[in-house]
């Protein structure tokens, strides 16, 4: 189980949230990416866990128009084109920034 995050900021000029889990991880999350990774029953089929959302329907220039926390467990975020029941937990955050550090720096490095 991920533990809550030190700090979260929205960088709207480079279009990414960037999140400080402790001193030695902070992970980035482009905006258009964590927009089309929502885990809402809007997004993926919560029978099949098959994702609904498609990626192409979420504008390039998606922004978070409200962010905020739900308990200690998750973050909130309402988006520019008006979507806004995604809970993004701290483990499905951990699981994308371990996905994206794998995309990142590729296989063997």
């Amino acid at each position: 189980m991920a533990l809550a995050p030190e700090k979260i900021r929205a960088l709207r000029e480079e279009g990414v949230f960037e999140i400080v889990w402790n001193e030695n991880r902070t992970s980035r999350y482009p905006f258009k990416f964590l927009r089309c990774e929502c885990p809402c029953a809007a997004c993926v089929n919560e029978f099949t866990g098959e994702r609904t959302l498609d990626p192409a329907t979420v504008p390039e220039d998606i922004d978070p128009t409200e962010v905020g926390f739900s308990g200690n467990y998750a973050l909130k975020i309402k988006w520019s084109d008006g979507h806004h029941t995604g809970l993004y937990s701290w483990d499905h955050l951990e699981r994308l920034a371990n996905h994206l550090e794998k995309v990142n720096t590729g296989p063997g490095e």
